[in-house]
């Protein structure tokens, strides 16, 4: 699930997000960015990286992330939920942030904390668990400077509708 020293992700392709998680535990539900980037055809890496375990990890991560060849940072994480906002602090690169479901309050407060940024240092956030969606979103913002990766996701939309029609046939057959 992480990218290789050279660069690429497992599959091979060049790695073009990053995706990471504040605890390990956030791995089932992060999973979703990495099938959604790969099923568009975008590499990625994942890594479990600690806003306030691992700072000065996150801060090194987030300031090389540019350098490295990444176009978005996906960041995932639970309670707290710092991470997003620390990879923000850190670099200009667009930064996701997944609130994940964890304890008493069912991810509310981690979308609170994710959603909540000082101005000029924005995070967009997707719905709580909503990693699929944030890997659909970094592919968008990659799509507006790579004319193929917007052709996978015109083609990846046209799929979902046909999913839909063919949904209502399979209902309105049995009505």
């Amino acid at each position: 699930m992480s990218g290789t020293a050279a660069g690429s992700s497992r599959t091979g392709l060049a790695v073009r997000v990053g995706v990471v998680m504040g605890s390990k535990s956030d791995l089932p539900r992060m999973c979703k960015a990495g099938e959604t980037l790969s099923e568009l055809g975008i590499g990625y890496e994942m890594r479990v990286i600690s806003a306030h375990r691992t700072p000065e990890e996150a801060a090194a991560y987030a300031r090389g992330a540019e350098e490295r060849g990444l176009c978005v940072i996906i960041a995932g994480a639970g309670g707290a939920a710092h991470l997003a906002g620390v990879m923000a602090a850190y670099t200009i690169l667009p930064v996701i942030g997944v609130p994940i479901a964890s304890g008493a309050l069912g991810g509310f407060d981690a979308l609170c904390a994710t959603v909540m940024m000082p101005s000029g240092v924005p995070v967009a956030t997707v719905a709580i668990d909503g990693a699929a969606n944030a890997g659909v979103l970094a592919a968008e913002i990659i799509a507006l400077s790579e004319r193929e990766v917007r052709e996978r996701l015109v083609k990846y939309r046209c799929s979902m509708a046909e999913k839909v029609r063919q949904a209502d046939a399979r209902v309105q057959a049995e009505a």
